[in-house]
Order: structure tokens, then sequence, then C-alpha cells
């Protein structure tokens, strides 16, 4: 690998004693670059190489962060007040959102660490230093750096690809997303048919209009029709359209969507719903290609790309009779399946921002964004109206907001009041470790304590869920588990 391809981590080491602040940036520039740079095929961690800046008062901190752009900070957290270290942290945060932050403290001040890690802090190393200990914890920051670069790089590489950021655009760059926008990226040049799968509000439009979007036919007509709660007479005015004097209101011709979408696309969503008499004339058109208008006996020719979408079991309606087997077969060439929100929480915060920016300017309103206990509660919310509902929801939110952040208090009585997590108890509610991280707790059982009781419970609780599997455990506290075994033997905790 040549040093042009190495990504360069800019590091800020804060400390007013100047031996510590020497001894932190020479241990950090010289960690060698070995591992696997993002998308490489190496193991171990992520190469990179790092350029390191020291300040030795607040000031100049603040002065150097706002001139450059730095990836890390490495900031002690006892400079010329008590509170530097906790301002600057807080400055951090403010200013720059995705900058990490290392907090360094005395031997044995764990509670003051805690706190820091609330405040937003990546993690802490304590003092003396131990030069081991800074490396692993800079890999650690490192790894999370690469990867939050190589997700805004692959979303800006889709938004160019397919067009689907802004205004009704996919948001999501967790595992399930990627498959997804890699099948839409195979299946959008081709003519093929597409089934889109998913439940209510998991965007199976948006699928549709991406594969339209970024098909040969991009430039004619996308016409969506939502086939629930229409009968057989008014599907197929719809679908086919109708000539003059066809029925008793029909004063003029009308083309029908599969005329309007000509050259262009077709989508049909809820087709699970669709009576089965016209199921079998919908099958007509697709084999032959052609359409007739009511009351006429002209065929016309179409030239349609044809997607559809439904919420419901169509192998159950199969055995139920309710759906025509070769109608079934027609439309699933290919098929695309949305997995559920609850499925990829890790989108999440990902949709509450961008819904926030997209929401508050359509609304007029003011919002700086959202704390770190609401949008944890957001995380944790199990979404039985997925994507969909999380909009109406922040939409809500905003319009009653009191502030220019939104808390708690904004939140809906169902959510604020006990979320329902993936394979848990409604006994339980997630509880901020540090922001982006949730671990769980016992709703009536942590009200009143300190902050390091209430780790000590989040951690005892986690590992109690997971049967003492760490992994596990670190995964859902957002902690890594060299840190998690640190903080089971610190607090005497039985795996």
């Amino acid at each position: 690998m040549s040093k042009s391809q190495v990504p360069i981590i800019r590091v800020l080491v804060v400390d007013d004693e100047i031996g510590h602040a020497d001894v932190m940036a020479e241990a950090i520039a010289r960690m060698p670059q070995t591992g696997a740079a993002p998308g490489g095929g190496g193991g171990g961690a992520m190469a990179a190489a790092y350029s390191v800046k020291q300040a030795h008062n607040l000031e100049d901190a603040k002065r150097f962060f706002t001139a450059d752009d730095f990836d890390l900070v490495v900031t002690d957290l006892r400079m010329d007040t008590a509170s530097d270290g906790f301002e600057l942290l807080e400055f951090v945060r403010k200013t720059r959102p995705g900058t990490e932050v290392i907090v360094v403290t005395g031997h044995g001040d764990v509670s003051t660490a805690v706190e820091a890690m609330r405040r937003g802090a990546y993690d802490f190393i304590q003092k003396p230093l131990d030069l081991e200990v800074i490396r692993a914890q800079v890999r650690r920051a490192t790894e999370k750096i690469l990867l939050a670069r190589r997700a805004q790089e692959l979303g800006r590489a889709l938004d160019v690809r397919f067009g689907l950021q802004g205004e009704g655009g996919i948001i999501g760059q967790s595992q399930p997303m990627r498959r997804i926008l890699q099948r839409i990226g195979q299946l959008a040049p081709t003519d093929i048919s597409v089934l889109i799968l998913g439940e209510n509000g998991t965007g199976k439009e948006l699928v549709a209009r991406a594969l339209h979007q970024n098909s040969r036919r991009a430039g004619q007509r996308f016409v969506a029709l939502n086939c629930a709660g229409l009968n057989e007479s008014t599907l197929e005015d719809e679908l086919f359209g109708h000539v003059r004097g066809a029925f008793t209101d029909a004063r003029g011709d009308r083309e029908g969507r599969f005329e309007y979408a000509d050259k262009g696309t077709l989508f049909l969503d809820e087709i699970g719903d669709m009576p089965l008499a016209m199921q079998a004339k919908l099958l007509r058109v697709l084999q032959d290609r052609e359409i007739t208008r009511l009351g006429s006996n002209d065929p016309i020719k179409v030239d349609v790309r044809f997607l559809a979408a439904t919420n419901k079991d169509l192998n159950q309606a199969l055995k139920d009779k309710t759906f025509r087997e070769d109608l079934y077969f027609r439309i699933r060439a290919a098929v695309v399946e949305l997995p559920p929100l609850r499925e990829r929480r890790e989108d999440i915060p990902l949709l509450i921002n961008h819904v926030i920016e997209r929401s508050a300017e359509k609304l007029g309103k003011h919002v700086e964004g959202i704390d770190a206990d609401a949008r944890n509660a957001l995380v944790a919310y199990n979404w039985p109206g997925n994507v969909r509902e999380l909009e109406n929801t922040i939409e809500n939110m905003i319009v009653l907001a009191s502030g220019p952040r939104l808390t708690m208090a904004d939140l809906p009585p169902d959510i604020s009041g006990e979320p329902a997590h993936a394979g848990l108890s409604t006994s339980t509610a997630i509880v901020p470790i540090s922001p982006g991280t949730t671990a769980l707790a016992h709703t009536s059982s942590f009200a009143g304590m300190n902050l390091a009781a209430l780790e000590k419970k989040a951690i005892e609780d986690t590992l109690a869920s997971v049967h003492g599997n760490r992994e596990q455990a670190a995964k859902i506290l957002g902690i890594g588990e060299r840190t998690l075994y640190r903080k089971i033997k610190e607090y005497g905790l039985k795996e």
C-alpha cells in the first residue's frame, strides 16, 4: 500500500502539562501504519497515518480546533480549571459532532470519566499514561472514524448513482439497506418486472421510483396506482381507460394508466388487494402488451416497465385461492424485499437527522437538533408503522417543540413512556451511556442512582439479557470488549 493511499487522521492533543502532551503526541504520531484500509481485504486494524498538533490551554485548543478539521481530540479533563476539559468537550460536540474525543483522567477518577462519556466522549484513558493503552484507544477511535468516512463516501456515491437523497429519498447505510441498493443497481437497467415486498411504511414506492430513475426509461413517466379498496370496474377504468359512451358518465375518451405510462414505468401498489377477475385481465395485458379501453374493440399496444408491491403474504394468498398463480409468477420475475425499520435500527439516527432538516424547513421552524436521550428513545422504539410513522412522529415533535432542540418532553407518550425493544420485555427501557449508544436497564430501578451505579446496573442487566455473551453485550452498550471486560472487573460483576 502506497503512502498516498493511507488515510490521514488529524489529532489534536490538549494538556496543560507539556511533558504529558509531548508523550501522547509522540506515541500517536509514531503509530505504525499496519492493517487494512477501509474497503480493503486485509485483516486487523485499519491502516492510517496520524497528523498530530498540540495545545496547552483551553483558548489555544478552541482556536486550533476552529481553524483545522480534526478527526480526533485527546484532552486532559483537568487543566487550568477543573471545568476546562468538559468545556472543550462541549465545544467540540457542538462545533463538529463527528469528531471523536478521548479524555484523560486521574487514576481512580472513574466517575468523572463516566460523566465525560455521558456528555459525548468516545472513551477515556487513566493516568499514569501507558503508551500501549493510548495507542489502543486511538486505534479503536480510528476504526470508527474511517468507517464513518467510508459510510459518507458510500452515501455520496449512492446519491450520485441513484439520486436517492433529498425529498422522499431512500436513507440508509445499514447492511440490509446496502443490499437493497445493490439489488436496485442490478435491476434498474433492465426491463424485468419487479415485485417489491415489505410492511406498510417501509418505502416500497421509493424503491419503485429508484428503479425507474436509474433505468433507460428515466426520461419518461413514472405512473403509480394504489389498488387497495378499488373494485373491479374502477380498477379496469383506471388501468385501461374508456371511450365516450362506455358507461353513463363517460362523456369523452379517457386514456388509462397503461397508456399514460407508455414508454415509461407503471407501478401498482398493494397488488395483493386486486380482485380475482381483474387479476385475469391484468395478466392478459402483461402477456400481450396491449390494452383495450372500456367500450372499445380496438387493442392499443403499450410499452411499459411493470413494477408491483404488496404488504401481503402472496404465498398464503395462493393457498387461499385469492391470488392467481399465473399472475404471481408473471409479476415476480425479480423480488426486492424491504426490511422493517426495527431490523435496521442503525439507520434510524440518519433518518432522524434527515427528517428534522427537511421538515423543519417545510414547517418554518428553527430546530438545532435532538437530545441524545430522545434520539435513543426513538432508536429503541419498534416502529410498527416503519419510516412513515417515524416521519410523522418527528414532524409532530417539531410542531409542538417549545425550544430549539427536540427533547424527551416532545416525544409521544407511547415512545417516551416505555419503549419496546426487539426481543426485550416491555418492563425494560433504553438508557443512554453515550450519544449514539444505549444500554438496558429496568425502568423501576435506576431513579436516583449516581452515574457509576447506573453504568454498573446497565452493564449487569445487559450481560444478563444476553446470557453473559460479552461480544453481544459490548455491541448493545456501544463499547469495545476490552472496555467491557475492564468495567466487569472494576465493578466486580459476575458474567
